[in-house]
């Protein structure tokens, strides 16, 4: 796959590392698939929680800048501290999660995919096809604001049009202590989630599915229904001419109606709802190691990253010198997707076939029984010893440089 020099990435790529056993993961991707075949400029930013601390996480809001500037980055993944975290990082603050400031920079939608292998079922018998999440990345309880209530009291919302006047809802008359949170979502934001979501479904030629709870609550959530139908109305013609169909189900009812469907559609969800099921859906075709990640945002910007967190027992394991067998997957396809995606806005089809080649070689490598410990567990008709961390990267480089396709 290498040849006798290496493919010229026209634009650059923006670089986020990240922590603990992925940022080790990273490395080594870099260092064995990407850079020896390679030549592209990566505007490198690094997101290491003691990184993040020191700027005072300007950092994370530079590498969004970057990506804004550059149209494409690739992120790792990284920590989103709590009270454990600080003290054992001896932090400043608990930094908010990279991911929730990015995506409100960026104001985009998150769409996540299984990567399916012949010799790794579904856990759902009747999944066949794929099922993709189409995740709100703005606003809800990633942007609430709480308060605890110490006491007997009232709480209220309050809006104060800047034209003036006052409206004012009673949230609730404590009796004692208690707890409360408020949220928000804006309408253009809503609008550009259901846009980029249509867009993937007549692109993708699947089923749309818009999954809430407007019984419950009627304003917020019939809020998100009423615009999203409103789009969805506006492309009726489109759906037609792809040939699929746009539904919306009580979200209740939708996770029944998935555990009896073949799959195949994409489902549209609230930001909490989106980061929930992506795990579920992850977790029922096999790991979260097997899922793809990439946020677009509505003027066309993307950002790849693994779905899963930062693997911190494998890197406890990794410090003191042990083996590890850590799944790499989703993180080479972070690298492949963005690539795919710079080579095609860049016009350049040696570096999105490169990209497809390494993709083949990660699913070839797996179906010839050779994986880490995590798929050996879920895989059919191998009982091969699994591989190690860089055992599998390894692997993978060497059926890519053996052209091997099954």
């Amino acid at each position: 796959m290498a040849g006798t020099g290496r493919i010229k990435v026209k634009t650059p790529l923006v670089e986020l590392d990240g922590d603990e056993m992925t940022r080790v993961i990273w490395q080594l991707i870099k260092d064995k698939l990407i850079l020896p075949h390679l030549d592209v400029r990566l505007e490198y930013f690094d997101l290491h929680l003691k990184v993040r601390d020191e700027t005072a996480d300007q950092v994370t809001r530079d590498a969004a800048e970057a990506i804004k500037r550059f149209g494409v980055g690739v992120k790792c993944a990284t920590i989103t501290p709590d009270a454990g975290r600080v003290a054992e990082y001896s932090l400043r603050q608990a930094w908010p999660s990279p991911n929730a400031t990015i995506r409100a920079m960026l104001d985009g939608t998150v769409f996540r995919r299984p990567i399916m292998v012949c010799n790794i079922p579904p856990a759902v018998r009747s999944w066949k096809k794929p099922v993709t999440i189409g995740r709100h990345a703005y606003g809800d309880i990633y942007a609430a604001r709480e308060l605890i209530v110490p006491a007997a009291g009232t709480v209220e919302l309050v809006y104060r049009p800047s034209g003036g006047g006052e409206e004012r809802t009673l949230l609730h008359e404590f009796k004692g202590p208690g707890v409360v949170m408020g949220m928000h979502n804006l309408d253009r934001s809503i609008r550009a989630f259901a846009e980029a979501c249509i867009n993937y479904a007549l692109s993708e030629k699947t089923e749309l599915w818009f999954c809430a709870k407007d019984t419950i609550s009627k304003k917020y959530h019939g809020h998100f229904r009423e615009i999203v139908e409103e789009r969805c109305k506006a492309r009726t013609e489109d759906f037609a001419q792809a040939g699929v169909s746009y539904r919306y189900f009580l979200i209740d009812d939708a996770a029944a109606q998935l555990m009896k469907h073949e799959g195949g559609m994409l489902l549209a969800l609230m930001n909490y709802d989106g980061d929930v099921w992506s795990d579920l859906i992850a977790g029922g075709f096999g790991s979260l190691g097997l899922m793809t990640s990439v946020l677009v945002s509505p003027d066309g910007k993307f950002e790849f990253e693994a779905a899963h967190g930062t693997v911190r027992r494998h890197y406890m394991l990794h410090k003191e010198g042990k083996r590890t067998s850590t799944n790499s997957v989703a993180s080479i396809f972070a690298w492949t997707g963005a690539l795919a995606k710079r080579g095609e806005l860049d016009g350049t089809p040696d570096v999105v076939r490169f990209a497809q080649k390494l993709e083949r070689a990660v699913l070839d490598t797996i179906e010839q029984g050779k994986m880490t410990q995590d798929l050996a567990r879920l895989a059919v008709g191998f009982a091969a010893e699994p591989l190690s961390t860089e055992e599998f990267i390894d692997a993978v480089a060497a059926c890519a440089a053996a052209g091997y396709h099954g």
